[in-house]
């Protein structure tokens, strides 16, 4: 059996990832299933996030990478929504991601927006710190490979999909 493509959307908060997740399930021609940050998150439960946010978010963030394998190895193309931060607890997370997958078909697609715009965002949103963003972006790991990038400043959710499947799925640029 072929294995599934794992698409890693990587950005800040704010920057567009489930935009683009959303506009990617709208899509006739690829199905992706999705993993994602928040919703591996909600697993763990509020009490224990309280008690020590980064040590149980690391923990599931390490099992999404798992789920996302296990949906490849089983045929399914996966989306995973996320960030790739270098913190203590989960240090070297970067090369975590790239070791649990590396016997899957794996492209880091770098979800971009200049920080003043994910201010605003945030501020608009009205659920995240309006500075958030900026925090993220002191933590990401640096030295990334990525196959793709996205400017969601310059284009729609729906066009970044379209770049996204034409370049990794067709080979021909969006």
């Amino acid at each position: 059996m072929e294995k599934g493509r794992i698409i890693f959307l990587n950005g800040v908060t704010s920057s567009g990832k489930t935009s683009i997740v959303e506009a990617l399930q709208e899509r006739d021609d690829i199905f992706f299933y999705v993993v994602a940050n928040d919703l591996f998150q909600e697993m763990v439960g509020d009490k224990y996030l309280r008690e020590n946010y980064w040590k149980y978010l690391s923990e599931v963030i390490i099992m999404m990478y798992h789920t996302a394998g296990l949906y490849s190895d089983m045929g399914k193309n996966v989306l995973i929504d996320g960030i790739l931060v270098e913190r203590e607890e989960i240090k070297p997370h970067y090369q975590q991601l790239i070791e649990i997958l590396k016997n899957n078909p794996l492209d880091l697609v770098e979800v971009y927006c200049p920080l003043d715009i994910c201010r605003e965002r945030n501020r608009i949103r009205g659920d995240r710190d309006e500075n958030q963003s900026d925090e993220q972006h002191e933590l990401m790991a640096d030295n990334i490979e990525y196959r793709l990038r996205v400017d969601t400043s310059l284009y729609s959710a729906a066009e970044c999909a379209d770049i996204i499947v034409k370049e990794l799925f067709y080979g021909t640029k969006g």
